[in-house]
């Protein structure tokens, strides 16, 4: 399987909690809406929690700011994901894009494809 790791930071705009609400009840939605089209297997949302404790672990390790979320899709292959275009493919594509310029600083968000390697399971 095929997965895009998408990080994502909010619009300066929006608070953490704005964003993780219309994330989940506006954009998911959408994303179920397109999958069938998109050949999507699977879409999780992880929503970072704003809790002391996430403070005090950056904070240990000199890390950078946290994301506000990770999306997670999975395909069954790259061939899936790089399908040729079709009319309703490139509509869906768009939808989501437009969607996501609502919420998302993309600017800020990398997004990458990766192969999982289960260690512990």
């Amino acid at each position: 399987m095929i997965k895009l790791t998408f990080c994502l930071h909010r619009l300066p705009r929006l608070t953490r909690e704005a964003f993780q609400d219309y994330w989940f009840n506006k954009h998911a939605p959408l994303v179920a809406k397109h999958s069938k089209v998109l050949r999507i297997r699977r879409y999780v949302q992880m929503h970072s929690l704003t809790t002391p404790f996430n403070d005090a672990i950056r904070a240990s390790r000199e890390a950078p700011e946290m994301y506000d979320g990770v999306a997670e899709l999975w395909w069954d292959s790259l061939e899936d994901l790089t399908a040729p275009q079709t009319p309703e493919t490139q509509a869906a594509g768009l939808a989501l894009l437009e969607d996501e310029r609502k919420f998302i600083d993309l600017s800020r968000s990398p997004l990458f494809l990766g192969e999982e390697k289960i260690i512990v399971s």
